[in-house]
């Protein structure tokens, strides 16, 4: 069994799996890595590889410290990947990124992809029908937005996510809601048609915290998980047992 664990930008996920049966799924903070690593090993002894995929490596020293139970697996830019990655400056490209990517080729080998992850940040990456990476775009998320409004004025107030009612704002908050949300809309909606004007079979991957909360709302008709990363994860320790 294979515990994958996702370190993102303000939260950890975890899933384990056998093979490709997804058997349980968390999401923790990185100050209960220790405590809900250990739970989690003690709750499924079966588990033989931990793969982890992390934007930093502030958590590195708190999964090594289970090395002696179970295989760890940090993926880096030196393993081997499904695609061809043509991006202009490749150790820079983020390893949550090339996760995805690797789910896309996996899943749609013979399409051009479009992977959006919706989360802190939104990602946006193309993946062509033979395979080769080009990179794709990084724009603020839905929180970033509302955060940034907040702060970098003297008086708009900080909101939480909420569905505008009505295009038109006819207040500060409605139309900070409106600005936002339908922001992200349109933003995403013009990428995805950008792409399709260039590109025939074209496939669009939507993940992410906000991937459910936008996808309703989107015009493109896309494949939707909000768990693609971790059961990328899952894929490439596959491909990297069967590559190494």
């Amino acid at each position: 069994m294979l515990l994958a664990i996702d370190v993102g930008n303000t939260r950890i996920k975890g899933a384990v799996y056998e093979r490709n049966t997804l058997i349980n799924q968390f999401v923790f903070s990185s100050l209960e890595v220790k405590n809900t690593i250990k739970n989690i090993l003690e709750n499924n002894p079966k588990i033989t590889d931990l793969i982890v995929s992390s934007v930093g490596n502030e958590n590195s020293i708190a999964f090594n410290s289970f090395s002696e139970m179970i295989s760890i697996h940090f993926v880096s830019h030196q393993d081997i990947f499904p695609f061809q990655n043509k991006y202009a400056t490749p150790t820079t490209l983020g390893i949550d990124r090339m996760i995805l990517a690797t789910g896309a080729t996996l899943l749609f080998p013979k399409k051009n992809k479009l992977v959006i992850d919706a989360g802190t940040c939104v990602t946006y990456d193309f993946i062509d029908d033979e395979n080769r990476y080009w990179g794709g775009a990084i724009s603020p998320g839905l929180r970033l937005r509302y955060k940034s409004l907040h702060q970098f004025t003297s008086k708009l107030p900080l909101l939480t996510l909420e569905e505008p009612l009505n295009f038109i704002g006819n207040s500060t908050n409605q139309s900070i809601h409106s600005g936002v949300v339908n922001g992200l809309i349109h933003e995403i909606d013009g990428f995805i048609r950008q792409y399709k004007n260039k590109n025939e079979n074209f496939t669009i991957i939507l993940t992410g915290g906000d991937a459910e909360f936008l996808a309703k709302r989107l015009k493109n008709t896309i494949f939707a998980n909000s768990n693609f990363l971790l059961e990328s994860l899952n894929q490439f320790f596959q491909y990297k047992i069967n590559n190494d």
